[in-house]
């Protein structure tokens, strides 16, 4: 992807067939969905893909134990179906992964066991694995750290992992080899209209200022959690059709865990499941479900969730985390479709998607969860197929490899998440693999890539989404930045001037990452 490059291909293209606001998940599903259809593809993303809530989540690809509880069967069956096609379709980034549920009571482990076994069953032949009863010394063997006093035993089932900001980006670039064109840093900032229908959009480029008038038969709203924000944009005084909700996630040492499987604690003070996922050689522990009335472009972790987590998380640690082990913080906002008349907790809002068609033909994707994207996306162009007046087309991405498609990717790699293209990463400069930090891994060669290959326009790109350095440790984040902003300022020709603004804002958005 090269930005330069699709700037002037927008400058050509007279007419677009589909216009995608967004750079989440859902968005960029949709641009795969739908240049892999053979239409004529625009995307515009205000800030960076994956900026929002697709880099927050718990980095599971997964069907939602939580959702089988809640008796949501018909989301559970979907998503499971779709973690098996998106385990087949992006081996490189999706790996099975382990989870053992400590019992402690006489009945929770038969209860958890049947409830898993319906689980297993759901998933069909798509399934990762089977769920299993374990006896203490099973469980203790592979969760050492758990708490050891009262445990009786446990289960153990599957699901499935993933990078979800590394996720969005091979979308991107999956995207972009179908024919799609894609620019971040883009924003929407009004509608062009015909006769009360929508045929058009104002973009504004945010790096040189310049708007830019777009023609487009159908334009989709895939903004997540600020969909309200375009819908009031296309008809003011439209009801609120989003109800967002805050997730919260620290990162700890792998000490914490201390083993390769994942801990899943079923009852959390507020009724929900808590994860502590090993990821990265860290451990994010999470989450939380917040109604939140503001959405800010970076939300801030309340004082209140981080501690929920951290009394939730020690009440099933030996070793108990504290405020000063926490190496990361980062909050993302869940774009809850809300359901009409109803005033149920965040928690209990479905997380199904939801499409709707204004009077004026604006296509909005409400919901909806990473694990589905795919699904999201195919239902969305088949209402626009419908809004369009196209010809129907099918879809196929349910065999669509992600970019960088790999069967053989070595995990215990870090560029593993490359696939087919970590090889042409190490050989862009023999002497540029060698890690800049001891803690994180991130290499002159990936910033190189980051930059030419993938579009990373500003410092926070490359430590937040093209690398996770942010996610994982903030401290050593912001040590290492001065040498990352010198190695971009020679890729980009920039001065010493670039370097410190890139410097002021990062260091700015790290303050809401560190506790």
């Amino acid at each position: 992807m090269n930005r330069s490059k699709n700037l002037e291909q927008i400058h050509q293209t007279q007419e677009w067939d589909i216009a995608i606001v967004g750079g989440g998940a859902s968005a960029l599903g949709i641009a795969v969905d739908a240049a892999n259809r053979g239409f004529k593809t625009v995307l515009f993303e205000k800030d960076d893909y994956a900026k929002g809530t697709s880099s927050r989540s718990t980095k599971l690809v997964h069907g939602g134990v939580r959702y089988l509880q809640n008796g949501d069967i018909s989301l559970v069956i979907e998503a499971l179906r779709e973690r098996g096609i998106l385990r087949k379709n992006a081996p490189h980034l999706v790996r099975d992964l382990s989870f053992v549920i400590p019992s402690y009571d006489w009945w929770s482990s038969p209860f958890y066991g049947l409830g898993l076994k319906v689980y297993d069953m759901m998933a069909g032949r798509l399934g990762l694995g089977p769920s299993t009863l374990l006896n203490k010394e099973e469980a203790l063997s592979l969760i050492p750290n758990v708490n050891k006093e009262g445990l009786r035993g446990g289960v153990i089932y599957s699901d499935g992992q993933f990078d979800d900001a590394r996720m969005a980006v091979s979308l991107a670039l999956t995207a972009a080899q179908e024919g799609a064109t894609l620019m971040n840093y883009t924003e929407v900032v009004g509608f062009q209209k015909e006769e009360g229908l929508i045929n058009g959009l104002e973009v504004k480029d945010k790096i040189s200022g310049e708007k830019i008038q777009i023609k487009a038969k159908v334009v989709i709203n895939a903004t997540g959690v600020f969909s309200d924000r375009l819908i009031a944009l296309d008809q003011p005084g439209t009801k609120p059709m989003i109800r967002p909700s805050q997730g919260v996630h620290i990162v700890l040492e792998k000490e914490f865990l201390n083993g390769p499987h994942a801990i899943m604690v079923p009852h959390t003070t507020d009724g929900r499941v808590l994860f502590a996922v090993p990821w990265n050689d860290y451990v994010v522990v999470g989450t939380t479900d917040t109604p939140i009335d503001e959405t800010l472009d970076e939300p801030i972790a309340l004082e209140e969730e981080i501690q929920f987590i951290l009394d939730n998380a020690g009440a099933y640690m030996t070793k108990k985390p504290k405020r000063s082990d926490v190496k990361s913080v980062f909050a993302g906002l869940r774009p809850l479709a809300a359901s009409e008349g109803k005033k149920e907790s965040t928690k209990e809002v479905s997380r199904h998607h939801k499409i709707t068609v204004s009077t004026s033909g604006l296509v909005s994707v409400l919901g909806g969860k990473w694990t589905t994207y795919r699904k999201i996306a195919e239902d969305a162009i088949n209402t626009v197929q419908v809004v369009g007046g196209f010809s129907e087309r099918k879809c196929n991405t349910e065999t669509l490899p992600v970019f960088g498609f790999d069967t053989n990717s070595d995990w215990s790699d870090p560029l593993h998440c490359y696939g087919k293209e970590a090889s042409k990463i190490k050989a862009l400069d023999p002497s540029g693999n060698q890690s800049l930090s001891k803690k994180l891994f991130i290499t002159k060669n990936q910033i190189h890539w980051a930059v030419q290959e993938e579009m990373a326009s500003c410092l926070e790109d490359v430590l937040a989404r093209r690398t996770r350095c942010l996610f994982l440790d903030a401290y050593e984040t912001e040590k290492i930045a001065p040498e990352v902003a010198r190695i971009m300022a020679e890729i980009l020709n920039q001065d010493q001037t670039w370097i410190d603004s890139e410097l002021q804002s990062l260091n700015s958005t790290i303050k809401n990452y560190q506790l």
